[in-house]
């Protein structure tokens, strides 16, 4: 059975130390949370989502990010006092560690891991093609090889500048989300939005574009796993994420609708730079505004990438901190107090992804791996309600109402994955099968409780 003491932490407080393991650095305020909340997921903005269009046409995707958005804000407000009573950098492990047990913690870190080791993938192939638009002479691959690389090496230089440059580039991306919106009001017309058919591929295409409509909000919630790198993450966290998912709601939509109301999006439904496509169709190919957008809209790659690995590189640290992996992946570099294992193997995975050159498909392993994690955290929190209800919650959401509404969407959105993305199925179901295994055989033999893990809990206790 899991202890029962609130796993609270403060400011001066420190992970007991293996030996002279250095720790994490407690530098984060609610606007770097805010600024990692938004830039985790900015790049779904910039590309990706337009996929959905392609399955589901206008409408459909428009359809289907209707339910997604409910879930996303329900989510995150159940998410939120999950995070703020187990501040761990551990994330969705710990809280169904906690909850449910050692198998299940497992087994929501892995769906983590998928879903925050394949988008990187993805977003660095929208990088290359990116790029390779500004300068058709840079291959798409040789720029996604290199773009990974990079922000692998900046998230070494440590957490403090880490989440500055994510602050930076976030800001620059919003403003030029901003800067998009200006340019294609003028040209907006409902028609286009309105094109019969509605639904050119019924109820089907509505259930096929939810992929891509989970794309808007894609790794929001990669943002806890920072807790335990914020200076005050019992009150802290519910701000930096309510607050950023008020904004990237009101960004999904306009985004989706400027867009289709200024091109044919069949242009758009199948490449990686969406938005500068978008905006050569009514400024002309190569114009000033197309350019524009495309130089700006690498900074909103760039957001995602930078803060998805950050938030890959702590998911990794915790569970091989935990005993869940192996020990060498929780090594802390003691001057930068960063996991450099922890960035490295996963990266390494991840740009195996990348060379595929398969965006659409990768973007859809990332996906399921996020709705299985979503759904096993929810169930975690109802199991909390009942098990510890004394557990301290700095954030309480409307129980059980609003968990109970996103526990039902994700259902929801975990059908639709399996009915509109059947061919991706047999590889989810064989990474989670090699992951099953590996617990048994090994990952479940030097898990550690959470008391090991925290220097000073009694005291917070009372």
């Amino acid at each position: 059975m899991e202890s029962s003491r609130v796993e609270t932490v403060n400011p001066v407080i420190q992970h007991k130390k293996d030996g002279d393991r250095a720790n994490l650095s407690r530098v984060l305020k609610p606007i770097h949370l805010w600024a990692l909340a938004v830039g985790l997921v900015i790049s779904g903005n910039y590309f990706g989502w337009s996929y959905g269009f392609a399955v589901g046409g206008v409408m459909g995707l428009a359809l289907a990010l209707i339910p997604v958005t409910i879930f996303y804000v329900t989510f995150i407000l159940s998410y939120s006092e999950l995070a703020t009573a187990i501040p761990h950098a551990g994330g969705p492990s710990a809280y169904a560690r906690r909850a449910l047990g050692k198998f299940w913690g497992y087994m929501n870190g892995v769906s983590c891991l998928i879903e925050f080791v394949f988008a990187p993938p993805a977003i660095a192939l929208a990088v290359g093609g990116y790029i390779h638009n500004m300068f058709p002479g840079i291959e798409i691959m040789t720029a996604t090889v290199v773009a990974f690389l990079l922000f692998i090496f900046i998230n070494y230089w440590g957490m403090k500048v880490s989440a500055t440059f994510e602050l930076i580039v976030t800001i620059v991306a919003l403003i030029g989300l901003v800067i998009y919106w200006g340019l294609a009001l003028p040209h907006f017309e409902l028609s286009r939005v309105m094109a019969e058919p509605l639904l050119p591929n019924g109820f089907s295409g509505v259930m096929a574009a939810v992929p891509f409509a989970i794309w808007f909000y894609l790794a929001i919630e990669g943002g806890a796993m920072s807790a335990e790198e914020m200076v005050n993450p019992q009150k802290d966290i519910s701000i930096g994420f309510l607050s950023g998912m008020a904004t990237l709601m009101i960004m999904a939509f306009l985004t989706l609708f400027l867009t289709a109301g200024i091109t044919d999006v069949k242009l758009i439904d199948s490449v990686d730079f969406p938005l500068p496509l978008a905006l050569s169709s009514v400024y002309g190919e190569g114009s000033f505004s197309a350019m524009l957008m495309n130089f700006i809209g690498l900074f909103g790659l760039i957001a995602s990438l930078h803060g998805i690995i950050v938030g890959y590189s702590r998911q990794t640290y915790a569970m091989a901190r935990t005993g869940y992996l192996p020990k060498f992946l929780a090594y802390v570099d003691p001057k930068h107090h960063t996991p450099v294992w922890a960035l490295i193997v996963p990266g390494i995975i991840g740009l195996g992804a990348a060379l595929t050159g398969l965006t659409n498909v990768v973007i859809t392993i990332a996906v399921f791996g996020s709705v299985a994690m979503y759904l096993i955290s929810l169930v975690s929190l109802f199991v909390l309600r009942v098990k510890e209800p004394d557990l301290k919650r700095p954030f309480k959401v409307s129980y059980p109402v609003v968990p109970l509404i996103s526990f039902l969407i994700a259902i929801f959105c975990l059908v639709s994955l399996f009915y509109a993305s059947s061919e991706v199925v047999p590889w989810v179901l064989a990474v989670y099968g090699v992951a099953i295994v590996y617990y048994y055989i090994w990952g479940n033999k030097n898990i550690r409780p959470f008391e090991e893990e925290f220097g000073v809990l009694d005291e917070l206790d009372k």
